[in-house]
């Protein structure tokens, strides 16, 4: 059996690029890094600087040799790189086809299973449970979460070394022939299909065509595990040709390699029963959802191909953990933050736990804390695994480590931090009582599943309400891309984080944003700018409503303010002479038909000879506010703004005799109006998953959830809550749930006029909205004390539950109540 380590010279990457190695410095190369933010070891990291439309990562080379890296893939050569003498180039056509290429060779370099998983869902738990069920017969190199991209999958890929017996690993794709460059790097043996669904379906033309491009991923492989149940995809693997090494499970055809004779739910675990080998057998699993029943499946499938015994299987199964999906932040006791990764200890995790540890901390003076288990199944000596954990922790800024576990305690010497403890069990360190004395910390829990962190997280943990604000960063990260691929590279964007980020908490928002490189924040008072910097943002941040006396806390705080008439001109430009200061930069408002705030285009020759005539402040921008861009019927009042705008901001700009910059696009601006972009646009309620044009391709970011406290039976004729507002019709199952309107839910939801989504099932709110609580009809609906309730997300809009009230997105999202818990979820 073949192996290499993943340490490669320069130079034997230049060969696999068939590039020239004469020139080369000598390097060993261990990182191969494509975020110029995830920088942990600079000499060896290999920088590929990719372009997209929106981004130039060759921008980034000169800051990464200024902190040590040396080697770096790249399609141009830039003047400014003369100086590096030291530096290695590899000058390609196109740096992620370099990436793949180098991933794809290092895979060859290895004779061992690898299963590779595609689909439209479950691909991420069909990944993690085979690691369950598997970890005790091999050394398992995995995909680190969803790493199922283009780039993602030759990073996961290159983690392969000589300890690995086993690769697991899954592939995404979103339009066409992006399947055909991920075989090549994965070339799996074993090919797992999950669901095929409508996820990513924009670019492909049907299913099928969908379904037959992730096909692809197999066509080398030895055997390929699907549901022949499913038509399209029988289909498809007809017209690829794979029957001949398919291994199919089915619920209908007996004479199927792998038929499941019966299904059998209870109401908290399943019983599966299967024939293989004209052998009958069952496994049971603690879930009853049908993706949960199918995923497991095709495990049952993987772990019969690789010969587990079908005994071992079941008592495997039985023991298969909810797959922790997403890293969570919450509010924690004493003024900590806590990172929830618990169920995740791997070696790859940590990294991405740390990456995201060092996002949240950015200047606010938290420690950052780390508890963490014994690292399990790693095929390293436990001296060599944890030598490189206290090396991740090291470089990850890590200034107190809590090790529970034997393995990690055996080894404490190999960590250099002054501030360390180690426990043997988890109970060990809860008796300690050392979790108490945490403040002011940023605490990353990682642990083994058998050492059930969770008991820690709750401890630690500060509890509020039971009812939850979920916030998806990725999906906020997602719908800002989506919206910067709109513009020009060259646009700026503005990103609004007013009224608490839109419910959502401007804090985390606006840290999130900053990692990606957002250009701009904006919020609606000095205030909220002021919490920002005291949480350690440094974005620019525009004030858009900022008061007449308020320019010490702007100056105080590096805040650029709106100036939107001669009042607050003149207040500001006075002040600034007062203090001596010149050119403080102020963002003009110009009212092209709002009619709210802003300078009319009458005034705008006055305005124009005051700003020349003084030179405290500096006019960075000018820009107006469109008030019907979402609607078809205003276009031509809509352009007429923006001719408006144009006169005005150019009048400006001759009179300033320098350079601004100009914006009149909000959100639904860009989705209609691109060629309108000037040099800045605004995002504001696209960014949080809304669009008020339709436009579809967007993510549901806020996910309001809550409990059902009690359930009763309620005979016909009785009233329903406080006024007696409501006489029921029929017997009845009411629901009491903890929501009301001091947590925001506006009265008029109340008597059948608003719902919420219970196990998938509407069912309408009835009677008045009390303070904390309200009712909830769930005759009709499959519904448990305890259950969760969802007011809006996923499957239950908040475009449509403020349309049922006669209002809008924006008022439902900015009246939830600071009592109700923000939780921060990021995969």
């Amino acid at each position: 059996m073949t192996r290499i380590h993943m340490n490669y010279t320069i130079q034997q990457i230049a060969s696999i690029l068939q590039l020239p190695v004469k020139t080369l410095h000598s390097c060993i190369i261990r990182q191969l890094l494509t975020d110029s933010r995830r920088l942990t070891d600079p000499g060896s990291a290999l920088f590929f600087a990719l372009e997209t439309r929106n981004n130039d990562a060759h921008r980034f080379v000169a800051d990464l040799y200024q902190e040590g890296v040396r080697n770096f893939v790249v399609t141009k050569m830039l003047p400014e790189w003369s100086t590096f003498g030291d530096a290695n180039f590899l000058q390609v056509k196109n740096s992620l086809a370099a990436l793949q290429k180098i991933a794809a060779w290092h895979r060859s370099c290895f004779d061992l299973p690898v299963i590779g998983i595609t689909g439209s869902n479950g691909k991420t738990i069909v990944k993690e449970w085979l690691y369950q069920l598997l970890e005790k017969d091999f050394n398992i190199t995995r995909s680190p979460r969803s790493y199922n991209s283009q780039i993602g999958v030759p990073l996961s890929v290159w983690q392969l070394d000589e300890k690995s017996t086993l690769g697991i690993f899954e592939a995404g794709i979103s339009q066409p022939d992006e399947m055909e460059q991920l075989e090549p790097i994965i070339r799996p043996t074993i090919g797992v299909l999950t669901k095929i669904g409508e996820a990513h379906q924009e670019n492909f033309t049907s299913l099928q065509q969908k379904c037959t491009e992730k096909l692809e991923l197999f066509v080398n492989s030895d055997v390929f595990i699907y549901d022949e149940d499913n038509d399209l995809v029988s289909r498809c693997v007809d017209l690829m040709v794979l029957s001949q090494k398919s291994f199919s499970w089915s619920r209908k055809n007996r004479d199927a390699p792998l038929y499941i004779s019966s299904v059998e739910k209870s109401e908290e675990h399943t019983l599966i029963r299967y024939s293989f080998l004209n052998f009958d057998y069952s496994f049971q699993i603690p879930f009853t959802d049908e993706a949960s029943i199918e995923n497991a499946i095709n495990c049952l499938a993987v772990a019969l191909y690789l010969h587990v015994s079908p005994t071992e299987l079941a008592d495997r199964m039985k023991l298969l953990e909810p797959v922790a999906m997403r890293l969570e932040l919450r509010k924690g006791k004493q003024e900590c933050l806590i990172i929830n990764d618990t169920y995740n200890s791997d070696i790859n995790s940590i990294r991405i736990a740390l990456d995201f540890q060092q996002q949240r901390r950015l200047e606010r003076s938290l420690k950052k804390t780390i508890i963490i288990s014994d690292i399990l199944q790693s095929g390293l000596s436990p001296r060599s695994l944890y030598r490189r954990v206290a090396e991740l922790a090291e470089q990850g800024g890590i200034q107190k480590l809590i090790g529970i576990g034997p393995e990690i305690t055996a080894n404490a010497e190999l960590f250099a931090l002054h501030e360390k403890m180690f426990f043997p069990s988890t109970d060990e360190f809860i008796r300690s009582g050392v979790w108490k004395t945490f403040h002011g910390e940023l605490i990353l829990i990682k642990g083994a599943r058998k050492f059930h962190f969770e008991q820690i997280s709750t401890l630690l943990e500060e509890r509020i309400h039971e009812t939850q604000l979920e916030v998806d960063l990725d999906a906020v990260v997602h719908n800002f891309n989506f919206y910067k691929s709109k513009l020009q590279p060259h646009t700026k964007m503005v990103c609004m984080v007013k009224a608490n980020g839109y419910g959502a908490g401007a804090t985390e928002i606006a840290k999130t944003l900053q990692y990606h490189r957002c250009d701009y924040l904006a919020v609606a008072v000095a205030e909220e700018g002021i919490l920002l910097r005291n949480e350690g943002v440094t974005l620019p941040v525009m004030v858009l409503n900022p008061e007449v006396n308020g320019f010490e806390e702007l100056f105080t705080h590096d805040l650029e303010p709106e100036v939107y008439n001669f009042r607050i001109l003149e207040a500001y430009i006075k002040e600034a002479e007062r203090r001596g200061i010149t050119n403080y930069p102020i963002h003009l408002k110009i009212d092209s038909g709002m009619h709210r705030l802003g300078f009319l285009p009458e005034q705008i020759p006055a305005l124009a000879e005051r700003l020349a005539a003084q030179k405290g402040l500096k006019v960075l921008s000018v820009f107006s506010h469109l008030s019907a861009s979402e609607s078809w019927v205003f276009d031509e009042f809509t352009h007429q703004q923006m001719d408006s705008f144009r006169k005005a901001a150019y009048a400006i700009e001759e009179a300033l005799q320098y350079t601004v910059w100009k914006h009149i696009l909000n959100s639904a601006g860009m989705e209609r109006f691109p060629a309108a972009e000037w040099d800045m646009a605004r995002l504001g309620i696209g960014l949080y998953g809304i669009s008020a044009s339709g436009l579809q391709g967007l993510r549901n970011v806020g996910t309001l959830k809550t409990t059902i406290l009690q359930i009763k039976e309620v005979p016909a004729n009785e009233t329903i809550g406080y006024g007696r507002k409501e006489k029921l019709t029929r017997n009845a199952r009411i629901a009491t749930i903890r929501f009301g309107y001091a947590d925001g839910l506006d009265r008029q939801f109340g008597n059948r006029r608003g719902k919420v989504l219970i196990n998938g099932q509407t069912a309408p709110i009835v009677g008045n909205v009390c303070m904390d609580l309200c009712m909830i009809d769930v005759t009709d609906v499959k519904a448990s004390e305890g259950d969760v309730v969802i007011l809006f997300g996923e499957g239950l809009s908040v475009i449509e539950q403020a349309e049922s009230i006669g209002t809008i997105p924006y008022e439902i999202l900015t009246s939830i109540s600071p009592r109700v818990k923000r939780i921060y979820i990021k995969e």
